[in-house]
């Protein structure tokens, strides 16, 4: 358990007086198994039951029935068959008294709880949208539903009421997620360190994955390490790197306490930029501490977004690859042939925070609403920011050949876009950098204590020295 007591107890009352009425089930995750029963995936607590229950341990349900100001902390006591190989477990009744819950049941009392509610209007039953197919089961049998059909059943003012709640981090969830921002500064200075011909991805990989899990919990996501950054989710090979090359390193790590980091660098593999690399990276760099710079409360993130693809189509305009009026460029979607994703998400518990409630609910609202051009679509927060918010600025630049072939035959933008020049860009791959910011009260910050280089000359030197 993280915090006091008196946390999850001043959660729990916030959230009845947000929902207003009903009954609502968060549940906690089971073990996974990876190929067989007994040999599972580390254990992942679900987030929301994490933020409002407070307890890491697997086959748990809490109930907090809104109607008759009770909460429950659902599971089963271990025997002694079970200590002889896990040790000793807390008992049910000890866990609720550390979060402050006064009711608990075996989880065969379930359906008990929620008879009066199964029998009536069950909209008054709130839950979240299940990810797990064991989740989709329980909550299909309770509901007499299909499992496919629960995630569109799932309460939509409850939702509403989490990501409300979950967005503004607290000054105890920051110092967490500065906690994983010095465990994800190890991870990238490793890499860098790490980053050498004949050296291979895979290899990389490896260390920073045990840097993260020998100071925290695990990665926050799996690692993306890379010669091919115009490859978003490129994994890892056992391709040795290769000299003139760029090797993108996304990667975060996970607290013990489960609050996470997200960082992208971009580095050479020889260990000096050649004048090409330098060039696409410092539009990239410009774009990135644009972010910083001009990041305030009450902004839209959406604007954010186009500033930073205005700044790029500038840029890109400079040395040749793109050309006309800038603002005609963004507004028809020309520079997605070299952004194609948005500029960065919400972070916390997940490193893609609330992505599972619904991404329209938790980076948009009535105001702003997602866009449908491509490129821009892919952007996961649009909505007006607001002080305690926790979010990743990565601007990148990416050469895809496949799609440099399909606009062209296309005619696609060709007023905006230089195809000639675009042809000595087809082997470059990709840039991208990415740091985690705090909107205040009057700006936003930088988290993490210290900042793993990313200005041109000081990777470089750091890499030199390693």
């Amino acid at each position: 358990m993280l915090f006091d007591k008196q946390t999850y107890i001043n959660r729990r009352n916030e959230l009845k007086q947000k929902i207003g009425n009903g009954i609502i089930v968060l549940f906690g995750n089971t073990n996974a198994p990876a190929n067989y029963p007994n040999n599972a995936f580390m254990f992942r607590q679900d987030s929301s039951f994490l933020y409002y229950f407070g307890q890491n341990q697997e086959d748990l349900i809490g109930i907090i029935d809104v109607d008759n100001n009770k909460e429950y902390l659902l599971g089963n006591d271990v025997d002694i068959e079970d200590i002889i190989w896990t040790g000793f477990v807390p008992s049910i009744q000890d866990l609720a008294d550390e979060v402050g819950v006064a009711n608990t049941a075996p989880l065969k009392e379930l359906k008990t709880i929620l008879a009066p509610y199964l029998c009536g209007d069950k909209k008054n039953i709130h839950f979240l949208p299940p990810y797990r197919y064991d989740t989709m089961i329980e909550l299909g049998d309770l509901l007499g539903i299909h499992p496919y059909k629960t995630r569109e059943a799932a309460s939509l003012s409850l939702i509403k009421a989490v990501v409300d709640m979950r967005s503004v981090k607290s000054d105890a969830e920051i110092a967490e997620i500065e906690r994983a921002m010095a465990i994800g500064y190890k991870m990238h200075t490793t890499a860098m360190k790490l980053c050498k011909p004949g050296v291979t991805e895979k290899f990389i990989e490896g260390q920073i994955v045990g840097i993260a899990e020998s100071y925290g919990a695990k990665v926050s996501f799996q690692s993306i390490v890379s010669m091919h950054g115009e490859i978003f989710h490129g994994t890892p090979s056992l391709r040795p790197l290769e000299a003139g090359r760029l090797m993108i390193c996304d990667a975060g790590a996970e607290t013990i306490n489960n609050y996470c980091s997200d960082n992208t660098r971009t580095m050479p593999v020889s260990g000096k930029f050649t004048q090409k690399q330098r060039d696409i990276y410092s539009i990239v760099e410009a774009c990135h501490d644009l972010v910083i710079e001009k990041s305030q409360p009450g902004m839209k993130w959406m604007d954010m977004h186009l500033d930073v693809c205005r700044l790029m189509t500038d840029r890109l305009k400079d040395l040749g690859l793109m050309r006309g009026n800038t603002e005609d460029a963004v507004q028809a979607g020309a520079h997605a042939m070299f952004l194609q994703h948005g500029l960065g998400h919400m972070m916390g518990m997940d490193v893609h925070d609330m992505e599972g409630l619904g991404q329209v609910y938790v980076g948009f609202d009535d105001e702003v609403r997602p866009s449908e051009q491509f490129g821009t679509n892919c952007l996961r927060c649009g909505r007006r920011v607001q002080p305690g918010f926790v979010l990743t600025d990565e601007p990148g630049i990416y050469f895809i050949p496949a799609l440099i072939d399909k606009w062209k035959a296309e005619g696609m933008h060709k007023d905006f876009i230089c195809y000639d020049k675009l042809e000595d860009y087809r082997d470059f791959g990709g840039i991208r950098l990415e740091d985690d910011i705090l909107i205040t009260p009057t700006g936003c910050r930088v988290l993490g204590e210290q900042i793993i280089p990313y200005h041109p000359d000081d990777v470089e030197a750091f890499m030199a020295e390693a």
